[in-house]
């Protein structure tokens, strides 16, 4: 059951840890104030309070060209990421999950979702990984492509999409 709960396209599913605890993700419009209030909260939270990263960084001039995804459980807003276009294809940022939902697969939905909607736009689908995030993506199919580089003081390693 594990597997098909990792390799489901769907947006929604029981985590079977946590019973009854209904988990989706959805695409929103960062346009809505509302629905920025909620991303930049579930962000502030993650990166600015618990990583120590400069807000000025973490709140960029990406955000309206971006899609961005929250991502519920039992209709409280959990996690949130972003995809964009760039010169090198499509770059997947800003996971971030509220500490407590780690764990829950909620992470795997958010990455699930948006690799789900951005394959078929056929570029290339890349992300930089916080070096303790590295073995999460790689169970998502990507891999490895740079040497340790540093954002917001936090060592990273750009990571590609394995198209199989």
């Amino acid at each position: 059951m594990a597997e098909e709960t990792l390799n489901m396209t769907a947006t929604t599913f029981e985590n079977l840890s946590q019973p009854n605890a209904a988990m989706d993700v959805f695409p929103i419009n960062y346009s809505e104030k509302h629905i920025a209030e909620l991303i930049h909260e579930i962000r502030r939270r993650v990166f600015v309070l618990e990583q120590h990263i400069d807000p000025m960084i973490e709140f960029d001039t990406f955000e309206h060209e971006s899609q961005h995804y929250l991502a519920y459980v039992k209709n409280i807003p959990a996690g949130t990421a972003r995809w964009r276009h760039t010169d090198e294809g499509i770059k997947l940022e800003r996971f971030s999950v509220l500490k407590e939902h780690r764990n829950s697969g909620l992470g795997r939905m958010l990455v699930n979702r948006l690799l789900n909607d951005v394959k078929p736009i056929g570029k290339k689908v890349y992300l930089h990984a916080q070096t303790t995030t590295v073995r999460f993506y790689e169970k998502a199919g990507f891999k490895v492509v740079s040497e340790l580089f540093y954002e917001a003081n936090i060592p990273h390693f750009k990571m590609e999409l394995v198209i199989s």
